[in-house]
C-alpha cells in the first residue's frame, strides 16, 4: 500500500519540480518517472517495515540494561543496635553483578490453504536478577517479620532468602562462598544480616527496590525462660493446616484460608518459625480447638465437637 501511495505522490512531485525530464544517454526521463521511482523504493521499505515478507521473521527485543548497578551503600555508615521491635533499612553489605535472563517467543507464521503466510515474529525478553546481602543490626536479634520494597510489603512465598542473627559463631553464607571462595567470604560475626538469591527485578524497573525490615529483639532473658505455651489460633477450619489451603469463591475465584501474612508460608508454619525465635527453650505446646455449647443456660449446656460451617469447596484438603 506504502509502495503505490509513495509512488504516486513522487510522481506528482517529480512533474512538479522536472517538468522537462533531464536526458540521460541520448533519452529523456521525466521528472515524474523519477519522483515515481523514488517514491515506490521508499514505499517497498515502509512495506517491508510494517507487514514484512512472506515467511520473514521480524525480531522485537525488549528493553535491555546498558550498564548494570547495584543500590550504593554508605561507605562508614553506622550499624544500629536495636531493642524491642523496630523497622530498619539496612545497608548492602555484598552483591554481585545482576544476572540476565533471555527469554525467546514466538509469535506468528501461520498460514493455510488458499491463504497467504503471515510473517513469523520473535519477541526476545531480558530478565534480570540480584545477589545481595542486607546488614540489619548490630548483635545477635531474635528474627524479622515483614520485609517492604518501594513502601510495599513484599511476599516472601517465591523467594529464596536466608536469615543470620548475627551470633558470635555464625558461618559464611553458601552463596558467598561459591562467588568469593571459602577463604574469601566473611561470615560478618557479630553482625544480622540477610542474603537475597536470584531476587527477580523486574517489578522494581530492573533495580534494586528500598527494603526495610520488622527487626526483633529480646531485652531481656525472661524468654529463655519458657518452657511451654499454649497455642490459641482461633477459629477456623484450617487453622492447623502446613499447607495452603483455598476455598471456592463468588466468580470461581480461589481465596486462602489458612494465608493471611506474606512471609512465606500457612499462618501456622509462620507462627511456629515465630514461637521458635522468641522461646528457643520452649519445648512443649498445648493445641486448643473448639468446641460448641448446645444452650446459653450454664444448667443445661453439654459441651461437644461441632463445626460452624457443615461444607464447603476446599483444595486441596477436603472439609466436612
Amino acid at each position: 500500500m506504502a509502495t503505490l501511495a509513495l509512488a504516486a505522490a513522487g510522481a506528482a512531485i517529480g512533474g512538479t519540480l522536472l517538468p522537462a525530464g533531464i536526458t540521460v544517454l541520448g533519452a529523456t526521463v521525466t521528472g515524474a518517472t523519477i519522483g515515481g521511482q523514488l517514491g515506490a523504493l521508499a514505499g517497498s521499505f515502509v512495506d517491508q517495515a510494517l507487514f514484512g515478507a512472506s515467511g520473514q521473521t521480524r525480531t522485537y527485543r525488549g528493553p535491555r540494561l546498558s550498564e548494570l548497578r547495584v543500590t550504593a551503600s554508605t561507605e562508614g555508615a553506622p550499624i544500629p543496635r536495636i531493642y524491642g521491635r523496630a523497622r530498619l533499612g539496612g545497608q548492602v553489605i555484598w552483591a554481585t553483578d545482576f544476572e540476565e535472563e533471555v527469554v525467546t517467543t514466538e509469535t506468528g507464521g501461520g498460514g493455510g490453504k488458499g491463504r497467504p503466510r503471515t510473517p513469523s515474529a520473535r519477541q526476545v525478553e531480558y530478565r534480570y536478577y540480584a545477589n545481595f546481602a542486607v546488614a540489619l543490626a548490630e548483635g545477635e536479634i531474635a528474627g524479622i517479620g515483614r520485609v517492604w520494597a518501594d513502601g510495599r510489603e513484599l511476599d516472601l512465598t517465591g523467594i529464596t532468602w536466608r536469615l543470620y542473627k548475627g551470633s558470635e559463631d555464625q558461618l559464611p553464607d553458601s552463596l558467598i562462598v561459591a562467588r568469593e571462595g571459602a577463604d574469601q567470604a566473611p561470615a560478618y560475626r557479630g553482625t544480622a544480616y540477610i542474603v537475597f538469591e536470584r531476587l527477580p527485578l523486574a517489578d522494581f524497573g530492573n533495580r534494586l527496590p528500598q527494603l526495610s525490615f520488622e527487626v526483633f529483639r529480646t531485652v531481656d532473658e525472661f524468654h529463655k525462660l519458657v518452657r511451654g505455651v499454649v497455642l490459641i489460633p482461633g477459629s477456623g477450619e484450617f487453622v492447623y493446616a502446613t499447607e495452603p489451603v483455598t476455598r471456592l469463591g463468588a466468580g470461581g475465584e480461589r481465596i486462602y484460608e489458612n494465608v493471611h501474612t506474606r512471609q512465606g508460608g500457612t499462618d501456622w508454619r509462620v507462627a511456629i518459625d515465630q514461637l521458635e525465635a522468641a522461646l528457643p527453650n520452649a519445648t512443649s505446646a498445648s493445641l486448643v480447638v473448639s468446641w460448641f455449647g448446645t444452650d446459653l443456660r450454664a444448667g443445661h449446656c453439654e459441651l461437644k465437637p461441632g463445626v460452624e460451617i457443615a461444607a464447603k469447596n476446599t483444595h486441596p484438603l477436603t472439609w466436612r
